[in-house]
């Protein structure tokens, strides 16, 4: 039987320079998606799928991140005393507390790469698998960890990676799996190909910021030579053990917005707010505003 999936590496380094200079003194992973920041659906998601230790592998700049992510007992107590008991509770239960939860912060000094800053948590996870979440892929839905560590269960892949089909033009932008099967949602392939030209894209199917790699992905970065950019790509030490540890992709059943950029952002946040009874609205006389301004 396939041990369970018990760890979650959240890889939150990265200074967020396409969003500067909101950036300068608020890290990217805290910006608010709507009401909510964006780590926080991607903490949801793991708890939701049942994931015990979280290991947030970020950078000596980004301390806000933890303040967000523990409890603030301080703060807490101010709240009280002013009256604001319902929020001090409201703040309690969406922190981590540093006795009763299995939380662990680690840094990445270097911008290295996605495949380094996985490698950075190598002494922090528990035995067996472990799930890669990147908080710049907001996925709504059913939960797609969740759904990925299920799949993972039922089959015999060392490493699965959640993919969305995308247009053959656009798979230029990212990772595209070279696939040699398809069972249901379960793409089994022997590999990835890292933003190939159109043309020669083996498939349509992109590789999206979900991952539930065996253990073995820390020796293979260990060795991993750098590729692009000069970084360690986690592709790449992926890529390299199709043959041995085996590989498949997960078509995912939620929508996926790349919030790590702007455009990706604002798709996100209108998205949620088609949702919100209050917000909903505003859309619906910004929409009537802009068509009669057309229409005139």
């Amino acid at each position: 039987m396939i041990a369970p999936v018990r760890t979650a590496i959240f890889p939150v380094a990265g200074l967020g320079t396409r969003f500067l200079p909101a950036t300068k003194a608020t890290p990217k992973e805290l910006l608010p998606v709507l009401d909510t920041p964006l780590i926080q659906y991607a903490i949801d998601e793991a708890q939701a799928a049942g994931i015990e230790r979280m290991v947030f592998v970020s950078h000596p700049s980004k301390r806000a991140i933890e303040r967000h992510v523990m409890d603030d007992a301080r703060l807490r107590y101010e709240l009280q005393s002013r009256g604001k008991s319902d929020l001090a509770e409201e703040l309690a239960e969406a922190a981590f507390s540093r006795i009763d939860d299995d939380v662990v912060f680690t840094m990445q000094n270097e911008p290295l790469g996605l495949g380094h800053a996985v490698l950075c948590a190598r002494d922090h996870v528990l035995p067996g698998a472990v799930a890669v979440i990147l908080p710049d892929d907001l996925i709504r839905g059913e939960g797609c960890l969740g759904e990925m560590i299920d799949a993972y269960k039922r089959n015999n892949a060392g490493h699965m990676v959640a993919t969305m089909t995308v247009p053959r033009e656009e798979t230029k932008k990212y990772g595209i799996l070279s696939v040699l099967s398809q069972d249901g949602s379960v793409l089994l392939a022997d590999g990835m190909v890292e933003k190939p030209d159109p043309a020669d894209a083996p498939s349509l199917d992109a590789v999206v910021g979900r991952y539930v790699l065996d253990a073995s992905i820390f020796e293979a970065l260990e060795t991993q030579t750098p590729g692009a950019g000069g970084e360690i790509q986690l592709t790449d030490a992926i890529s390299r053990g199709a043959g041995t540890v085996g590989l498949a992709g997960f078509r995912f059943s939620g929508e996926r917005f790349d919030c790590g950029s702007k455009a990706g952002m604002l798709k996100a946040t209108l998205s949620l707010a088609e949702d919100d009874p209050e917000c909903s609205e505003v859309l619906d006389e910004f929409t009537l505003s802009r068509g009669k301004a057309l229409a005139a």
